[in-house]
């Protein structure tokens, strides 16, 4: 059957369903919109199935286009990236998977001054808990918490983390000392690979029954801190742009037993042609340091 289709249909089809709109699709390839959609029909006419709804204002997949997007999309994706790293020409695309904290308190921040030092790198971030599938190449790069769980790939530690109690410096005025966090509302970040009765237990005390606020997210655990709502245990990494600008503060620094360990790593695979996009990433501290003058 893939003999009987003509790839400018697939390429017709791709626009289409990318941009929601055989007009839009149209303008993007220089055909009118009935060449689309004439183009489409006769897809569907050889594929014996509807891959579009349409009506008076819109067009939507069906569940057949939506599979056939599915495997198009990717097609085209890398097509164009082959074409454009040939040509030299064009940014190259670099698509990065990062566990959600990470990725909204440390890496997106970052972005901006990272693009500008590497001007031919087009970065695609997604974030989620779940670990990239590097087999179906969604993904070049995983920032991942805790030990990576996938095989045939390099691994990367990356910062250490400092954990240790966080609080507006409001909070912060009646915390002297360790046993003075037994008043105050302990924050909880579930999925935290410390948590408080390990902080308690490394300064020689006993934690609490925990009553209060708990999170399944470092980075909303950190936001109900700077609100002044109780004191996080959290990563100084995670949360040094809300202590550099004294939203947070760790009360206890310099007075108690804080607990570092390496929390993230970067994951890509051993076969990946990205390594220099890798190397960059791995820098992107440092980048940023230059940048701002600063030791990050």
């Amino acid at each position: 059957m893939l003999s009987n289709i003509p790839i400018s249909s697939t390429r017709v089809f791709e626009a289409a369903a990318r941009t929601g709109s055989f007009r839009d699709a149209a303008n993007e390839l220089h055909l009118t919109p009935s060449a689309v959609s004439h183009a489409i029909r006769k897809l569907e006419g050889t594929l014996r199935t509807v891959l579009f709804q349409r009506s008076a204002r819109a067009v939507r997949l069906t569940p057949a286009g939506e599979n056939l997007m599915r495997h198009t999309g990717v097609a085209f994706d890398q097509l164009r990236r082959g074409l454009e790293e040939v040509a030299a020409r064009g940014p190259q695309l670099v698509r990065v998977h990062s566990a959600p904290s990470f990725a909204a308190q440390w890496l997106a921040p970052r972005l901006a001054q990272f693009l500008t030092a590497y001007p031919k790198l087009e970065v695609r971030l997604a974030a989620s808990t779940d670990y990239a599938r590097f087999s179906n190449d969604d993904f070049d790069i995983d920032i991942v918490y805790g030990q990576p769980r996938a095989e045939g790939v390099e691994v990367i530690p990356l910062k250490e983390e400092t954990v240790t109690p966080l609080c507006s410096p409001a909070l912060a005025k009646s915390i002297r000392k360790p046993s003075d966090l037994f008043d105050q509302t302990l924050i909880r970040s579930d999925v935290k690979q410390v948590q408080w009765h390990q902080w308690f237990a490394a300064n020689g005390l006993e934690a609490p029954a925990l009553h209060g606020m708990r999170f399944d997210r470092s980075f909303l655990a950190i936001a109900t801190a700077a609100e002044g709502l109780g004191v996080a245990l959290e990563s100084t990494l995670l949360a040094e742009r809300e202590l550099a600008s004294r939203r947070l503060v760790a009360p206890l620094a310099g007075r108690a037993t804080d607990i570092s360990y390496i929390g993230h790593r970067l994951v890509y695979p051993r076969a990946s042609r990205q390594r220099s996009a890798v190397r960059a990433l791995c820098g992107l501290d440092r980048v940023t340091a230059r940048r701002q003058g600063s030791v990050v």
